[in-house]
């Protein structure tokens, strides 16, 4: 609206320019350069009147800009909690913002292992505990879990492992065909074996994963 008012302003100015340009020009000049004067006179006009206009609107549009910048970040953040007036309080907060935190970098951490961006980014779905550590529930008994490890250079990497209420090994998990290929084994009722099975040296084994599929495909699965 705002742009709007500035443009009829200074379409007004030309306008107005224009026509008194071509009514104050001597009657004895061809019709030609009285176009031309008029037309000099308008651009005149609508830069006077604009110019005028916007003493006005430019108050305005900060404004607009101000509160729009509000907006944006109140929409995308959460308000902070009032200063703790005791320690108790203050450590509840601290705990409070440590899950938050977790649950965000588990999600944006995710994309190594949810090149889709489409399912484990969902950060709501991510539990975050006060130790750092986080899970995602897959299903009943099954928990993809998210911890950060230093590595040999000191660095933070992410470590995605399968977690199962059977008490069964915690199974590496670098990509989501390995979560389905364990949820597909407990659906078909076969022995939840791990999907890769990682090595001390980093290496994965596909042997478990070869037979899995094996077995499902046997059953048309």
């Amino acid at each position: 609206m705002i742009e709007g008012v500035s443009i009829a302003s200074a379409l007004i100015g030309g306008a107005a320019g224009a026509y008194l340009g071509y009514q104050l020009a001597p009657t004895d000049w061809s019709d030609g350069v009285r176009i031309a004067f008029a037309g000099a006179v308008a651009v005149v006009g609508a830069v006077a009147i604009d110019g005028l206009a916007e003493l006005v609107l430019a108050p305005m549009r900060r404004l607009m800009y101000r509160n729009r910048s509000t907006a944006s970040v109140s929409s995308g953040r959460g308000s902070a909690p009032a200063p703790a007036d005791t320690l108790d309080q203050a450590l509840a907060q601290v705990a409070t913002a440590t899950e938050d935190d977790a649950a965000n970098r588990a999600a944006s951490s995710s994309i190594r292992i949810d090149h889709g961006d489409n399912f484990l980014r969902d950060v709501d779905r991510w539990r975050g505990y006060e130790d750092g550590e986080v899970s995602f529930y897959l299903a009943p008994g099954v928990w993809l879990h998210h911890r950060s490890e230093k590595d040999k250079y000191g660095y933070g990497e992410s470590l995605f492992t399968l977690l199962t209420g059977d008490g069964d090994e915690p199974v590496v998990i670098t990509g989501l065909e390995q979560i389905r290929h364990h949820l597909a084994a407990r659906v078909a009722g076969l022995p939840a074996v791990p999907a890769t099975v990682a090595t001390e040296d980093g290496d994965e084994h596909k042997d478990a994963i070869t037979e899995l599929d094996n077995h499902l495909e046997a059953l048309g699965a």
